[in-house]
């Protein structure tokens, strides 16, 4: 569907990027998100006029001082290419949680959805991936009912849940769309087992996240502090890396910056812990000041005066 309502991939240039984030991380930025659509399939031009891959622009982001999480979202696994999995062995700023939907564990109807690539072709990556990274956790898309899904097709969707062990999904029950593919076919799989289908696939997801979380208890979590907690004015509240949200006693400087927290306690919905080190006694990597990167990729229009165009 993407294809026919985003229309053509286009990539901003490199400079345009780094500009931007070294903007916000001289404003107090700590964690950025790069968006887009195929956001791996990026192709950026160079201050020098050469190209940059994603993984140039991952490691030119990650070497911004200040920046100190970095998220991409959505991405595809066709463009997931070795060089971008290389970044996660070697780049720490880079999260160890990954959304690569996949939509379906049959080859047959991943073929009738248009996707190109197969389900053992989606558990390499994530194979290479964890050699990389052992404790990513992995999230993804799945629709459920598509037109033609056999009970058969549905179990090699949850063998391929169960293999990978997700963390998390975003699931749906296929609904028809004007304009695509899929809206010619014959829509011939009753709702009521579309219903319990997705049923079947959520429950299963979590209890492999309520699994994933009950693996953080005594561990150390980098805790990116956001505020007060829901629970308690008297806390503060932050989440990990794999996005789950942890509840702890700290001070209000804190906020806005990392801290360590050993986790004592799991929730169906959050996690609680105790501070262990604060952001001071990390020693976080200093690559490039984001003043730096600010005059580097500076921009001037006729009259000389700088400016920034997104």
């Amino acid at each position: 569907m993407v294809p026919y309502t985003r229309g053509e991939e286009v990539s901003r240039p490199s400079d345009d990027i780094l500009f931007e984030i070294a903007q916000l991380a001289a404003q107090g930025v700590r964690e950025v998100n790069l968006l887009g659509q195929n956001v791996n399939a990026w192709r950026g031009e160079n201050y020098d006029g050469t190209t940059g891959s994603f993984a140039d622009l991952l490691r030119l982001v990650a070497a911004i001082d200040g920046i100190d999480r970095i998220r991409f979202t959505t991405s595809h696994p066709i463009e997931f290419t070795d060089d971008i999995i290389e970044v996660y062995r070697d780049t720490p700023e880079l999260v160890s949680f990954l959304h690569l939907p996949v939509q379906s564990g049959s080859d047959r109807i991943l073929n009738l959805m248009g996707r190109t690539h197969t389900a053992l072709e989606y558990k390499a990556i994530i194979r290479k991936l964890r050699a990389a990274r052992p404790d990513i956790q992995i999230s993804s898309d799945f629709i459920v009912g598509f037109p033609g899904e056999t009970t058969e097709d549905f179990e090699k969707t949850m063998k391929l849940i169960a293999d990978v062990n997700f963390d998390m999904s975003y699931s749906f029950i296929f609904s028809a769309r004007p304009g695509t593919p899929a809206a010619d076919m014959v829509d011939d799989v009753p709702e009521e087992e579309k219903k319990q289908r997705l049923y079947i696939l959520q429950e299963r997801i979590n209890q492999q996240a309520m699994a994933w979380s009950r693996r953080m208890l005594g561990t150390t979590q980098r805790i990116l502090v956001e505020g007060t907690s829901r629970k308690s004015i008297m806390e503060l509240s932050g989440r990990t890396e794999n996005n789950r949200v942890v509840n702890f006693e700290g001070t209000p400087d804190m906020i806005g910056k990392f801290v360590d927290v050993e986790i004592t306690d799991v929730y169906p919905n959050s996690l609680r812990g105790k501070v262990v080190r604060t952001e001071d006694e990390m020693g976080l990597r200093v690559a490039e000041t984001p003043e730096s990167v600010i005059a580097r990729t500076r921009k001037e229009n006729d009259l000389g005066v700088g400016y920034y165009q997104p």
